[in-house]
């Protein structure tokens, strides 16, 4: 779940809501504060869950991309 460069990594491919926000949740309790979580996943819904996601948690989300219908997003772990 974490790569050489200190980020770490979930895929929630094939997962639907609210599979990916839940693992995500799970997933940045092992992340620093202003560590990162890069999760990919194929759910249509995940856009708006991920951004309704961080802004109740206080999480930034960082960035927001779809590429062949996987949706990437980087989560940056508050304080």
């Amino acid at each position: 779940m974490t790569d050489q460069g200190g980020s770490h990594q979930l895929d929630a491919k094939g997962l639907q809501c609210p599979l990916p926000v839940l693992r995500a949740r799970k997933a940045l309790k092992s992340v620093p504060a202003g560590g990162t979580l890069t999760v990919e996943a194929t759910d249509p819904s995940a856009p708006k869950d991920f951004a309704a996601f961080c802004e109740a948690t206080g999480n930034r989300l960082v960035a927001s991309t779809e590429e062949g219908g996987v949706y990437r997003f980087v989560i940056e772990r508050a304080a």
